[in-house]
């Protein structure tokens, strides 16, 4: 099962993130817009991905210890041409839990994913996923986190755990 290493922040400087993005990965960055269905499992969580700009979707599962800072996920991503057809079935199967949609600008540095978001209902955020490769240990990702971290501002008070799905939840 491939691993990153994760960090969730609540954004305050929309502009000053994503010229910062912007510099470090050397790109423009890709507007990718999602929309997540959560289902009811009983470890770790599931969603599928409807990727509204790019068609089709992403049946994703992972494991994430809901902590601040950099912390493991361990995932599985399963590509599917639609998704439509495979929420209505996992939904009969499952339950839905409950519905994520945002708007992802993606930046790419070196290994690392960063997700500039917008989510709807909740505001602005930004995700980094240091990708490891499989003779990377945890604390060279904590490491790369924690670097990319202080060159994008990100500051230990912003810090966010859990998924998005759980803060919306938190808010009803």
């Amino acid at each position: 099962m491939p691993k990153n290493v994760e960090v969730k922040a609540a954004v305050h400087d929309w502009d000053q993130l994503i010229e910062n993005a912007k510099r470090l990965s050397k790109s423009e960055g890709i507007l990718i817009m999602q929309e997540d269905t959560f289902f009811n499992v009983s470890k770790g969580r599931l969603k599928l991905r409807h990727l509204k700009n790019g068609g089709g979707g992403q049946l994703i599962f992972y494991n994430r210890a809901d902590m601040e800072g950099p912390k493991l996920s361990d995932y599985s991503i399963y590509p599917t041409g639609n998704p439509v057809e495979l929420t209505n079935l996992l939904s009969d199967a499952l339950g839905v839990k409950g519905f994520v949609k945002k708007e992802r600008w993606l930046y790419m540095v070196g290994q690392t994913r960063v997700h500039v978001d917008l989510v709807e209902g909740l505001g602005s955020f930004v995700e980094l996923e240091v990708v490891l490769t499989e003779d990377q240990s945890l604390e060279e990702g904590e490491a790369i986190a924690q670097k990319l971290m202080a060159e994008l501002r990100i500051k230990k008070e912003d810090l966010v755990t859990g998924a998005y799905m759980d803060l919306i939840l938190l808010n009803k």
